[in-house]
């Protein structure tokens, strides 16, 4: 007997391109250190709740579209959100265990050494920006986590997606 049970493969396709959009989005420049890690965080989402379908490829890919959006070199925030899908499918399991407030904890840890690769890679490469407040948007995102996550687990529940 066939399932008859719905994908979602489009539904997470289209939540991690909302969340590029919204990463894209233009800001003023004092505001820029302000803005959450939506990419990051959905990604995150993702990799968290269905380990076997989002990771690595999902990462390298939604971070090859980020770097053709913002002009950046081509393939530092690939690399950066591919290890950030390998991180989330690494512990995976664990987070499940804790809280909506340790899961934010372990979220701005997470975002946080994707800043630092990124901002690591952007060393090697050309003129490193400003550092003071390199870990800004990790804080933002982490704060911004149970309400995502609430959310997201929402959506995921509605549509049935295992």
């Amino acid at each position: 007997m066939a399932k008859n049970q719905f994908d979602g493969f489009w539904v997470i396709q289209l939540s991690l391109l909302l969340a590029l959009y919204l990463q894209a989005l233009p800001m003023p420049p004092a505001l820029l250190y302000f803005r959450p890690e939506w990419l990051g965080l959905v990604l995150l989402f993702w990799s968290l709740s269905l380990p076997q379908r989002v990771g690595i490829f999902h990462g390298f890919f939604w971070g090859l579209m980020l770097d053709l959006i913002e002009g950046t070199l081509l393939g530092h925030n690939a690399l950066a959100f591919a290890l950030l899908g390998y991180l989330g499918n690494r512990f995976y399991q664990r987070v499940r265990m804790y809280s909506l407030p340790k899961q934010a904890a372990l979220v701005f840890v997470l975002l946080s050494i994707v800043q630092l690769v990124f901002q690591w890679l952007q060393g090697i490469f050309g003129p490193m920006a400003g550092i003071s407040y390199l870990l800004l948007p990790s804080l933002i995102s982490a704060v911004l986590w149970p309400w995502l996550f609430t959310l997201m687990q929402g959506l995921k529940r509605r549509l049935s997606l295992i």
